[in-house]
């Protein structure tokens, strides 16, 4: 048995990510932009998305990041893509980590940034003011060596869904 704490999709996700932004901003013509950073540990992840009809129908993104911050990011793509605004920005950090198979609870943390950043594209897109987000951070806590992650994730209720 291997002690790399990560699952088979977050490996996935991180090498082979989804809806990746190569390139130059430019080349993906949005309809909303969000930001969202975290200063303790110096990610940042910019979400673009593309709308019609009140539904996300395309999604970028890029990232200065970990790979749980990239693996995220990228399961967050696949997981907002065809959903409506609403619907998207009610995805939350734990439904991420639970559809990657998992996140180290130290690295818990790196799934938040890329839902702040997407509800600042929501927001951004509707004319609201969060174009940007930085999100709580936390201390950094011993990674999980039994293999196996609790559900919910203990550090998800730092991180709680959007207000309804």
């Amino acid at each position: 048995m291997s002690d790399f704490p990560y699952s088979d999709a977050v490996k996935q996700h991180f090498l082979h990510p989804k809806n990746y932004l190569m390139g130059d901003e430019s080349a993906f013509q949005y309809d909303g932009r969000g930001v969202a950073g975290n200063p303790v540990c110096g990610d940042e992840m910019i979400i673009m998305i593309k709308v019609k009809d009140d539904r996300i129908t395309d999604i970028a993104w890029k990232t200065y990041g970990c790979a749980s911050a990239i693996a995220s990011t990228s399961a967050l793509s696949e997981l907002a893509k065809g959903q409506t605004l609403d619907q998207a920005a009610a995805i939350t950090a734990q439904q991420v980590a639970d559809y990657l198979g998992g996140l180290p609870e130290h690295k818990f943390h790196c799934s938040v940034l890329g839902f702040q950043a997407l509800r600042a594209a929501v927001a951004d897109y509707r004319g609201e003011a969060k174009a940007s987000e930085t999100p709580p951070t936390s201390p950094a806590s011993p990674a999980c060596r039994s293999g196996s992650h609790p559900s919910p994730h203990p550090a998800a209720a730092k991180y709680p869904p959007p207000p309804a």
